[in-house]
């Protein structure tokens, strides 16, 4: 007897519907393919993108795309209004170069031309003092006191010196105890490098703009650090006698503290701040059941990357973020389309939300997590994908097994589809406790039992490599089949998952 005639002869006896329902499930599950996972990867981790950093126009054009595969889909949006993309905000500063400078009688400095931000914190002030310069970098034995108590001091560093190094961090340290009003350390940096380092430090400054984002700039401890360039140092302290080749020779010796006799100086740096956003997508699949429709499933994963750096030697300056996490990203909306193709809904509702900020600190699932698209207490699991593209070909680390019941469940599905030849597998690294560290948590601390699917960090993670030529397209193919089985199990479940009483005390936050 025929494999196919066996089958036929089994679907024929199973209870009117239950063969057809299964076939379906089975055929939705193989619109997911490795072809539609890499143009996916490709397009969210391409050039164009720019790294997606957070926020940036290449998000933005990320989200764009998105949400424009969950309209097509059919998916209705699950932001306000029915949109697709939910906004979150942030708060912007930036130093406002073009109001900041330093003025000793007829010299002015400007920030920019002459000096960079550099460091303690972007503030808002002004502060006149005398000057100071030291030469050498290792601290004094018994560090600094009234010498460079409320100066400003300028660190002479050795001709032609550009980077900071850790070999200063000690010099700086001991410094910043000794309450100077402010830091000013010299570089001999030609005009490109110059350039590049002042496109860096005129960056804005991004935070989140509610809960506990930080205070707006203010002056309450102006004491910034700047770089000045070598040959702005010296038109300050022009005619006073001092030589400046002879406190770069003593670069590697014992800090020593010279006075310049008469030469004060009045910093005054200005600090801009404003309110901008970035986005969420979400979209959602109704549930078949009229009672249990009212229970969501959540799929997230997060679009945002670590956005452009300094050139390489080979020139690329784009952090792609092809694993981290565009690939998690394709397996949410792989797992959407497969959904909408079921010919019956799952009974409870699915939500499938890809968010921004993760590298930043989690910022837009803790946003959707405050304005969730139904109530907190309506979410029943969520499932997170987040770097699902490398390493192991058959095994994808399934962290927060041990908290609820999803973990039983997910090893049934798992041992129901050996076709797929992917072992789900508990966290192999506590230690590192990844289960804070992605986007899953701020449900989990919502009540929400949770799991998160991973395949660890590798030599490319936040570099310039993880580029979508690396992706086992393949291999996250069938993890995103996994994840897809384990939402239609949950979804159709006659009770919601569960969580193990120990940890919901351990990790679950009270909410108001």
């Amino acid at each position: 007897m025929t494999r196919a005639l066996l089958a036929g002869l089994f679907i024929a006896l199973l209870p009117s519907g239950i063969g057809a329902q299964q076939l379906g499930v089975e055929e939705a599950a193989r619109t997911i393919t490795d072809g539609d996972f890499r143009w996916r990867v490709g397009v969210m981790a391409h050039d164009s993108m720019q790294g997606r950093d957070t926020p940036s126009r290449g998000l933005e054009q990320t989200a764009e795309w998105i949400a424009s595969e969950f309209r097509r889909m059919g998916l209705r949006g699950g932001a306000e209004d029915g949109a697709f993309i939910q906004r979150y905000p942030l708060q912007s500063v930036l130093v406002d170069r073009d109001r900041s400078f330093l003025v000793s009688g007829s010299v002015r400095l400007q920030y920019g031309a002459d000096v960079l931000p550099l460091g303690g914190g972007l503030t808002d002030g002004e502060t006149t003092a005398e000057v100071v310069l030291i030469s050498g970098s290792t601290p004094p034995s018994g560090g600094f006191g009234r010498e460079v108590r409320d100066k400003h001091v300028v660190i002479v560093r050795e001709a032609g010196a550009t980077e900071l190094g850790r070999s200063l961090f000690p010099l700086l340290g001991s410094l910043r105890s000794a309450e100077v009003a402010s830091v000013l350390v010299t570089s001999g940096a030609e005009s490109g490098a110059w350039a590049a380092s002042g496109a860096r430090a005129f960056a804005p400054s991004v935070s989140k703009g509610w809960g506990d984002a930080p205070e707006p700039a203010g002056a309450t401890d102006f004491r910034p650090m700047l770089v000045m360039r070598t040959s702005s140092l010296e038109r300050l302290i022009s005619g006073r006698g001092v030589d400046v080749a002879t406190l770069q020779a003593r670069s590697g010796a014992t800090a020593r503290v010279q006075v310049v006799e008469g030469l004060r100086l009045t910093l005054t740096q200005r600090v801009r701040s404003d309110v901008t956003s970035a986005p969420n997508v979400v979209g959602i699949l109704d549930g078949s059941d009229p009672q249990l429709m009212k229970e969501f499933v959540v799929f997230s994963g997060h679009m945002d990357h670590v956005g452009m750096g300094t050139p390489d030697e080979n020139g690329d300056s784009i952090f792609n973020g092809a694993d981290d996490d565009a690939s998690g990203t394709a397996a949410v909306i792989e797992v959407a389309e497969a959904m909408v193709d079921l010919p019956t809904a799952p009974k409870r509702s699915m939500i499938f939300l890809v968010v921004s900020g993760e590298e930043q600190g989690l910022w837009g699932s803790e946003w959707y997590a405050e304005h969730p698209s139904a109530p907190i207490d309506d979410l029943v699991a969520d499932f997170n994908t987040d770097m699902v593209g490398r390493n192991w070909t058959d095994t994808i680390v399934a962290i927060g097994k041990e908290h609820s019941d999803l973990g039983e469940t997910l090893n049934r599905v798992n041992g129901q589809h050996p076709e797929l030849r992917m072992t789900a597998i508990d966290d192999l690294w506590p230690e590192e406790r990844f289960y804070f560290r992605s986007d899953h948590f701020n449900f989990a601390r919502k009540g929400v039992p949770v799991l998160f699917f991973f395949n660890g960090t590798h030599e490319d993670y936040h570099g310039r490599d993880d580029e979508p030529e690396s992706i086992d397209a393949e291999k996250a193919a069938r993890i995103a089949r996994l994840v897809f089985y384990l939402g239609v199990e949950v979804g159709n479940a006659a009770d919601r998952p569960k969580w193990n009483p120990e940890s919901y005390a351990r990790i679950v936050s009270e909410v108001p």
